[in-house]
């Protein structure tokens, strides 16, 4: 029996549309309200489009192998030769610059190939501090999203897999633009995995994580 084609056609129904099949079509938006429900467009995203490549260039050296940015322009406590950045709360590495802070791995993107990212900069392996060239990519938040860590509470150590003791099983389920679609309840994290992996396959999360922790554990497991 193929778990792929069972949850695509009843969950999904079509790939390209990953909405549940009963869910109303959206309604187009009222253009009398747009100025509204338009965003805040966030203050990084402004301060960035006033940083240019050439800018950028002249103060910081980066090195694409490393991952490392040297600053190479003398200002206050800065002496050239020196690594530029420190490590935010949240694991990435932050870089001052005209006195505005920037995340290094965008600035790697400027750096690089000379001009902002549309969409947010994503590191493939999950090392949020591993600027190296790479092991960055531009991807859509959903992409993003796709590829997380194992959360550390979870026990079956399989993304998208828990305990349900309430049926004394492992449930396997998977999130769809933001809707949990269910899988069933296996007596094995293995069963459950097969599961979960088949769902990935089926919603191409191989484009966004080919670190699939279900992946590996069926392959650690079979």
């Amino acid at each position: 029996m193929c778990r792929c084609r069972s949850f695509c056609c009843q969950k999904l129904g079509n790939h390209d549309d990953p909405r549940p099949s009963n869910q109303r079509p959206l309604r187009p938006a009222d253009p009398r309200r747009r100025a509204v429900q338009s965003p805040v467009p966030r203050l990084e995203g402004a301060q960035m489009k006033k940083l240019t490549q050439e800018r950028v260039k002249n103060l910081v050296h980066y090195n694409p192998a490393t991952g490392v940015f040297i600053w190479t322009h003398r200002k206050s406590g800065v002496t050239p030769g020196m690594q530029a950045g420190s490590k935010h709360v949240t694991g990435y590495i932050d870089i001052t610059v005209d006195g505005r802070v920037y995340k290094a791995h965008r600035l790697a993107i400027l750096w690089m190939e000379g001009y902002w990212p549309e969409h947010t900069v994503d590191h493939i392996n999950r090392i949020r501090d591993d600027n190296r060239y790479l092991n960055l990519r531009e991807a859509t938040h959903q992409c993003q999203a796709r590829n997380c860590k194992v959360a550390k509470n979870n026990t079956s150590v399989v993304t998208g897999v828990r305990w349900r003791s309430q049926r004394s099983s492992w449930q396997a389920f998977v999130m769809v633009s933001g809707k949990i679609f269910y899988l069933g309840h296996y007596k094995s994290v293995l069963a459950a995995a097969y599961a979960r992996y088949a769902a990935e396959q089926c919603l191409g999360f191989q484009d966004c994580d080919i670190n699939s922790s279900a992946k590996q554990y069926i392959e650690a497991h079979r």
